[in-house]
Formats: structure tokens, sequence, C-alpha cells
């Protein structure tokens, strides 16, 4: 499906402003989508990701979650320092305004028609993803190693918030992940079954964190190429319109 990418800006109730990469399908799309990003930016990856969804026919934007402290940042993955720098910037009343800002501008981007919408994120973009599910009203989230979910090292973890999830989530892990261990895995799981959310769990046990990106040295092709055609499976599940 041919498709059409810019740069928007997009109003954020704080007052500040935040560029967002879109990518269009031709026609009228099958949902709206919220691409969340990982700590590297808006790179290369991330602007892949999100042209790859729109070639399924979703209307998708990845918000650029630096923008308050490093607008126009994007990295490599040799590095992780510059962008750990400004994650541990960022809150979670500011990430709620950006998911906020990005919903509502899909909302009014499909010929003023409101549309389904569902999150996908990686790292702690998969964090966000859950925090949106519990911020506006998704149709699904998902969330690809989504550190922070459970407490870490670089903050304390929504565990405690998963019973205000409102929409189906889907999760991702790495087997072989350092960072996300599965005592971690279990403390998200355990807390989403004791809310009694819909939730789907999978786990690829020869894989590592990171384990989607093609640019980096965790990628698992195996690992990535079946877990986008369960993503696909459960956007187009729970985004269908009757």
């Amino acid at each position: 499906m041919a498709i059409r990418t810019e740069f928007v800006t997009v109003p954020v109730d704080d007052g500040s402003s935040m560029r967002a990469y879109v990518a269009r399908p031709e026609g009228t799309p099958r949902a709206g989508l919220i691409v969340f990003q990982e700590i590297f930016g808006i790179n290369p990856h991330i602007r892949d990701i999100t042209e790859r969804f729109a070639r399924e026919g979703y209307l998708a934007i990845a918000p650029e979650l630096f923008h308050r402290t490093g607008a126009g940042f994007e990295s490599g993955y040799t590095d992780m320092a510059p962008g750990f720098g400004h994650m541990q910037q960022m809150n979670d009343t500011n990430l709620a305004a950006d998911i906020r800002a990005a919903f509502d501008w899909l909302q009014g981007a499909s010929d003023g028609k409101k549309i389904p919408t569902g999150a996908v994120g990686y790292c702690m973009g998969g964090r966000t993803a859950a925090l949106a599910a519990m911020t506006v009203p998704l149709a699904c989230g998902i969330s690809y190693y989504g550190g922070g979910i459970a407490p870490s090292p670089f903050n304390p973890g929504l565990l405690e918030w998963l019973k205000e999830v409102h929409a189906p989530m889907l999760f991702f892990w790495g087997g072989l992940d350092g960072f996300i261990k599965p005592e971690h895995v279990r403390m998200v799981t355990d807390r989403m079954r004791a809310a009694n959310k819909p939730f789907a769990s999978v786990e690829f046990s020869d894989a590592d964190h990171g384990f989607f990106c093609d640019q980096r040295g965790s990628y698992n092709s195996n690992a990535a190429s079946q877990a986008w055609p369960l993503t696909l499976a459960y956007l187009a599940s729970h985004t269908k319109t009757s």
C-alpha cells in the first residue's frame, strides 16, 4: 500500500509543542495507531516501524517523547547514555499529556471522523503503551519488552496502577532479557490477572531485549518475524469496526 510521511507539530495541553512523525495510508485508514519510541528517539528504526504499520492501513503517529529536553534527538545503538539522560528527566504527568496530544491528533486527522486507536511501543515505549491504556480510550495496547512496567533501577514502575488499564494488552518479552527478568514479567502478568484485565503475554525464550529492532545486535529474526503477525492480528481484532 502506498503511504505518505511527514513530520507534524502537535500542541500539548501543558503548553508545549511536540514534533511527531506521521505515516498515512492511501484512502480511509482502518484505524489509528500511536507508535512509542525507544530511548533512541524517533530514529530511522522507529520511522520504519511507523511506515510499516501505515502500509497495513493504519494512520500511524510516532510522538517525540523527548521534545521537552531534546527536540529532534535521535541516535543509533552504540551509546545509550544520551537517551538515558533524556529519559531520566521525564515524568508520567508529562507523558500522559503527550499521550493525550497524540491520541487527539489522530481523532482529528481522518476527515474529522473519530477512529478506533491502538498503541504500540518498544522498551521505554512499551511502558508508555501501558500508561496510554490508562490515560486515553485505546482499543488496545501492545508492549514490546516494556522496561519500567515492573519496578526498575530507573523508575518505580506501574504495577500499582495496572488496575487502571482500560484496554486489552499484548505483552512481548525476551527470555534472555537481562533488563527485564522472569520475576519482573510475573509481576506484570500477576497484577493484570489480579485486576481481571484482558491481556496476552508472549515470551520468546531465545530472544534478548530489543529483539524486534533489526539495527541492534540483539535482533532476533525468528522472534521478530513471529511477533509481527501476532501484533497485526491483535490490532485487527481490537480495532475493527462493525
